[in-house]
């Protein structure tokens, strides 16, 4: 099983990303897959959460409205739109799943629930 995060960088406070976790190896279409995110001397944070189908999702409080996930089981990838951008969303951003089923569990953002982890792109917010 892979998962590779792309798409990070540098933007300005208010502008937009798309970062795409793209997976292999294995048929994780049935899973749910969940974006993380770590800044500097922070734990690592649960951003989102989708389901197998795409039909039900999850966000934190700290970027609710703000950010929006989706998936593309054709393409094997899962998005996170980011809007509105902060500096305090500044961080290395990680998709990761754990293979246990296809619905985000109500501790979804509990990273050591998580096996699999993608290597993780840097998003800095920074005028």
């Amino acid at each position: 099983v892979q998962l590779q995060a792309s798409g990070g960088g540098l933007v300005q406070p208010g502008g937009s990303l798309r970062l795409s976790c793209a997976y292999s190896g294995f048929t994780l279409d049935y899973y749910a897959i969940v974006w993380f995110r770590q800044a500097p001397g922070k734990e690592r944070e649960g951003v989102s959460c989708i389901s197998s189908s795409g039909g039900t999702t999850y966000y934190s409080d700290s970027v609710k409205g703000r950010f929006a996930i989706s998936r593309d089981n054709a393409k094997n990838t899962v998005y996170l739109q980011m809007n509105s951008l902060k500096p305090e969303d500044t961080a290395v951003y990680y998709c990761a799943t754990n293979m246990a089923g296809g619905y985000c569990h109500s501790t979804w953002s509990d990273a050591p629930r998580y096996t699999y982890w993608g290597q993780g792109t840097q998003v800095t917010v920074s005028s």
